[in-house]
């Protein structure tokens, strides 16, 4: 590897977030509301896409309130406003939001259409934003509002951009194509398979630029993290497919290419489009977990039959081929490399008491840049020491770094490779464990290590294994509240759906599909534990077997901390599987890492018992 400086080229850790900064921005919008005719608008965290990453013109909930997590809203009203995050950033938005501007809402148990519901006044008329929003959730909000007597409209305009008056630009990146060699299928024969799957519809909008990506096998840069080009499609039964894309992110090369697959036009076009598409009586299938309501309705309102439900791009791109699953392979190898690298660095250093949670996450960085491949980080890293490693998505900032000294300290990261997405995560002690640690590091491993050796029908489902997970946990009456794998892509999101094993996983695991195992457990206050590798589901011959049977193929490799493991709460069958992984990752990266993380690296993959 290049020896770098630590530095970040990926990730910021300024503070974005200052509570005191939201009351004259709150109200400003109340002004501009009455200026609409309007009692109340309603944010949603989310661009036209429903991206988890959004450019940063489209952050209205965070430049409003706050709140910087990937998953929340707000709603206004004249007199109240409210607030609504899922149980991962409840602490976090009580750091981060003006409590006395703002109640803090459960978003799963207390949602915006139920608070509008209670809190809107009879009459009152409560904008949206056509465009940030699924159908699916106009319809939750509009009967919220309708049961309290107020009424649900839609805005041409959105009112947060009339006051938002440094806001960032529209981002524009340019677009690249996507190697076959890496995709392992053409996008025209992509293209062809799509279009096969449409049934007696006549065409699928793509809404979902994760999707549109796939399909076409293109990248790009437009948000945070994943390599995204902000882009539509249109893809009919019959025909030429249509690609809705910002000329200005084309080169001639890219253009042509796309040119022979497609007809190729800009993004405003769309709405045209779909106008005509509609007038001629057509039936388009939209994506209901990322189609903006604004499309669906004024499609139904042209005279068009809206299909809405799952797109079935979803599910093409989740079954990972022979080449997406090499080149993942290859990605977590030499990501693997670069985290050893990483952890012999940090148990050198940590034990000397200089380091801090942004000189942590830096150095980690720095040793992928250091791979000469590293295309992104693939989220913003979790470093977190002691009490920090309780919050499952914290995010370091120069206001909350603090110094790691002895106790636990975890990291979860991820890297974007050209030939693959990584995530890991790694939990480990400076200093002797205290207390329960090694117990409850030790019943989490356990979870993971049930997780990674399951074995189990085709037609099953995340949720049906997801306990597995638990099991060592709930024996010690505990348990962790948040899912235990997410589905991850090729060069592409590491948050991908609809596979994912979790109480509410109901896709069905099938092979070729990359999800994450990282079961886990937070003592609030005090310190947190995760074990995260990605696994890929594969068949399996079982002699006598009366059906087809599944498992899963660990492509992570990295060492797990030994030094917090108590054997005497594990089976011989667990001892003999990390036994067999940590040989495994010995085998792989002893001839990838410099001297010193080598010699690290023996210690740290000895064999247990």
């Amino acid at each position: 590897m290049k020896t770098l400086p630590f530095e970040s080229h990926f990730q910021s850790f300024a503070e974005l977030s200052d509570p005191a900064r939201a009351g004259p921005w709150v109200a400003a919008l109340r002004a501009e509301l009455v200026s609409r005719g309007l009692a109340g608008f309603v944010i949603p965290r989310a661009d036209e896409h429903q991206n988890e990453y959004v450019p940063p013109g489209a952050e209205r909930l965070a430049w409003l309130t706050g709140f910087t997590g990937s998953a929340g809203a707000a709603i206004v009203l004249a007199d109240k406003a409210a607030v609504f995050v899922d149980g991962r950033y409840t602490i976090q938005a009580r750091e981060q939001v003006d409590g006395g501007l703002f109640a803090i809402c459960a978003l799963v148990s207390d949602p915006p259409s139920r608070w509008l519901a209670r809190e809107a006044a009879k009459g009152a008329a409560i904008g949206y934003d056509p465009w940030l929003h699924t159908p699916a959730a106009v319809e939750a909000l509009r009967k919220g509002a309708e049961e309290a007597g107020a009424t649900l409209v839609a805005v041409d305009s959105n009112p947060i951009d009339a006051i938002w008056r440094d806001r960032p630009p529209a981002p524009s990146a340019p677009v690249a194509l996507h190697p076959e060699k890496l995709a392992g299928e053409s996008a025209a024969k992509k293209l062809a398979r799509i279009a096969g799957a449409l049934g007696k519809a006549d065409g699928l909008v793509l809404s979902d630029p994760h999707a549109v990506a796939w399909a076409f096998n293109i990248r790009g840069g437009d948000v945070a993290h994943t390599p995204l080009p902000l882009s539509w499609a249109i893809v009919p039964r019959e025909g030429r497919a249509r690609l809705y894309v910002e000329s200005a992110k084309l080169s001639n090369s890219v253009r042509a290419a796309l040119e022979d697959l497609a007809d190729v036009r800009e993004p405003a076009a769309l709405v045209r489009d779909l106008e005509n598409l509609a007038r001629e009586k057509k039936k388009l299938m939209f994506d209901s977990a990322t189609a903006p309501e604004k499309l669906v309705a004024l499609f139904r309102e042209k005279g068009g039959a809206a299909d809405v439900g799952a797109d079935p791009v979803a599910l093409m791109k989740a079954r990972k081929n022979a080449a997406e699953l090499k080149g993942s392979r290859a990605a977590h190898i030499r990501d693997g490399a670069a985290m050893v690298e990483f952890l012999a660095w940090f148990a050198a250093e940590a034990p000397k008491g200089r380091l801090t949670e942004i000189s942590a996450a830096q150095a980690l960085e720095t040793f992928r840049r250091a791979t000469g491949k590293l295309k992104e980080i693939s989220f913003g890293t979790i470093s977190a020491f002691g009490a920090h490693a309780a919050l499952p998505h914290y995010r370091v900032t120069e206001r909350s770094d603090v110094k790691i000294g002895k106790g636990i300290y975890l990291v979860d990261s991820g890297a974007q490779y050209v030939d693959g997405t990584t995530d890991i995560t790694r939990t480990t002690v400076v200093g002797a464990p205290k207390g329960d640690m090694r117990d409850k590091y030790t019943r989490v491993l356990k979870g993971h290590i049930a997780i990674a050796t399951a074995v189990f029908p085709q037609g099953t489902t995340g949720a049906q294994i997801d306990a597995y997970a638990r099991r060592a946990l709930w024996e010690a009456g505990t348990d962790f509240d948040h899912g235990t794998g997410h589905g991850v892509g090729a060069y592409l999101s590491v948050h991908e759906g609809p596979q994912r094993i979790s109480k509410l996983g109901g896709t069905a695991l099938e092979p070729g599909m990359i999800i994450s195992n990282e079961p886990g457990y937070y003592r609030e206050g005090a310190w947190g534990i995760r074990i995260e590798n990605l696994i890929v589901v594969e068949e399996r011959k079982i002699a006598g077997a009366e059906r087809r049977m599944f498992g899963f193929e660990t492509i992570t490799f990295a060492p797990i901390d030994t030094a917090l493991v108590d054997a005497r709460l594990m089976t011989r069958e667990e001892i003999a599987w990390l036994n067999a992984y940590h040989k495994a990752v010995w085998e792989k990266l002893e001839g990838k890492v410099a001297p010193a993380a080598r010699k690290w690296l023996k210690g740290a993959t000895k064999k247990l018992g």
